[in-house]
């Protein structure tokens, strides 16, 4: 017969760590570990949106395919069984038929009577084991629940890290996109500054050079006078007083005019560390105000009082017949009218799904269908159902905005020929039309869809 300690081996190996009972139907799976062919199916079944398992004990994936009986355990827990039926006390020889609940351990009749368990609690080994075995499968029911809680925990936990992976990655992106859009909104204001330096350099080279030049011609003309008296006076008598007094008077009257007095400070001047901290600060300094002109409005476009808002509508009546007024395309202009100078204004898009913003010449055609380009006469954007978000250049410009504008700003810089764009809702670059010669005045230019009115906020809103 065995001894205890093998005994206690060889049940520790044929247990089921999931019931905690001799297993029944043992099968192993991949790792080598084995179960209670029910207790690994009802394992499994509890999460029926895997394809892998993790075994029980070592956590290693297994597939339900991977489950094989385990014939050799099977017979291994069978004698183990025939061994528990023939269990005898190894002091006295007795069948091991009572169990003492002070001690924890199987007695028999004499160990009962005996000095060591005088006192003691002890039930038959039929009437503990039902007792005990409710309560290990109550523990196996919360140690259940714990590792189901467990599992929900790391689900839960796997998806706070993609979500937290998700957030920085966009953040990243946001940083990158408000870097790039900062970089090209100064290389636009360098180009326009060094622009407008590099023309207020010949403007006042060409100047100082006419003043050189007058300058020259005054000099050769005091070197001809100077040639003349010296030329008398290394004369005779008579030469020296031929015309005397009439030579004396032109030299006399000869008189040196100063040049025009020019400034040499440079007017030209940029603040480059306010046009980095402050994108909209700097673009809000040109603002000027804009409202709508009615006489250009499309016999659809509906103004508002104080002409800052338009709503494609219904066709209006009693419109005075104007050369002015687009006829063909939903369109109208801003009253101001832009000769020079950098100016800025916004508008309020909201949520509207279709428009075009921008400026355009004064002599653009009005009554024919045409495509919108700088050739033209034309710089805008468009927000469209079809195409999204495109610059109306030829062929069109996709723009893959990030966040929607709800307000659009626009900058022209008449004499470095240029029209950017601005999301005003984050402050970032939309685009900027390649630099153009204007010889004609410039209007603010829209283009007004259904159900997507435009709002001129006024400059100090």
């Amino acid at each position: 017969m065995a001894s205890t300690p093998i005994t206690k081996k060889m049940r520790e190996e044929a247990t089921c760590s999931i019931c905690l009972q001799l297993m029944t139907e043992p099968v192993s799976i991949s790792c080598g570990h084995s179960y209670c062919h029910w207790c690994i199916m009802s394992f499994c079944e509890m999460q029926p949106w895997l394809e892998l398992f993790s075994c029980p004990q070592c956590r290693v994936p297994f597939k339900m395919a991977s489950l094989r009986p385990n014939k050799q355990l099977g017979n291994l827990i069978e004698a183990i069984k025939e061994m528990d039926q023939e269990m005898s006390c190894e002091e006295h020889g007795e069948k091991l038929h009572l169990f003492c609940e002070d001690e924890g351990q199987l007695i028999c009749w004499r160990c009962d009577r005996g000095l060591q368990h005088k006192g003691h609690t002890t039930a038959l080994v039929e009437d503990a084991c039902q007792g005990y075995k409710e309560k290990l499968q109550e523990a196996v029911t919360k140690l259940r629940q714990l590792e189901e809680e467990c599992m929900n925990l790391k689900v839960f936990t796997a998806k706070q890290i993609t979500e937290w992976n998700e957030k920085t990655e966009v953040q990243k992106q946001k940083i990158q996109s408000d870097f790039k859009n900062l970089q090209s909104f100064l290389h636009e204001e360098e180009k326009s500054y060094l622009w407008k330096l590099e023309k207020e350099k010949e403007q006042t080279l060409r100047r100082l050079r006419d003043n050189e030049a007058k300058l020259e011609q005054k000099s050769h003309e005091l070197e001809s006078y100077i040639q003349e008296l010296e030329h008398k006076c290394q004369g005779s008598a008579q030469n020296l007083l031929q015309d005397v007094k009439d030579t004396l008077s032109r030299s006399w009257a000869v008189k040196l005019e100063q040049p025009q007095a020019l400034s040499l400070d440079v007017h030209t001047v940029c603040n480059v560390s306010e046009l980095y901290f402050d994108v909209k600060k700097v673009l809000r300094s040109y603002q000027v105000s804009v409202t709508l002109d009615p006489d250009t409005a499309y016999y659809e476009l509906i103004l508002s009082e104080d002409r800052r808002q338009v709503t494609r509508g219904c066709p209006q009546e009693n419109l005075n017949i104007s050369s002015r007024r687009f006829s063909a395309l939903p369109c109208i202009l801003g009253c101001e009218g832009f000769t020079s100078g950098k100016h800025y204004f916004e508008v309020d898009v909201g949520e509207g799904t279709g428009w075009d913003l921008g400026v355009c010449m004064e002599n653009v055609q009005r009554d024919t269908v045409m495509v919108q380009t700088p050739q033209s006469g034309f710089w805008a954007i468009r927000l469209c159902k079809k195409k999204g978000y495109v610059a109306l250049t030829s062929p069109l410009t996709s723009l893959q905005l990030r966040e929607q504008p709800l307000v659009v700003g626009i900058f022209l810089d008449f004499e470095a020929g240029v029209v950017s764009f601005y999301n005003m809702t984050t402050g970032s670059h939309i685009f900027t039309f390649p630099k153009a010669s204007f010889f004609d005045t410039l209007r603010p230019y829209f283009q007004v869809y259904q159900y997507s009115p435009l709002f001129l906020p006024p400059p100090d809103e």
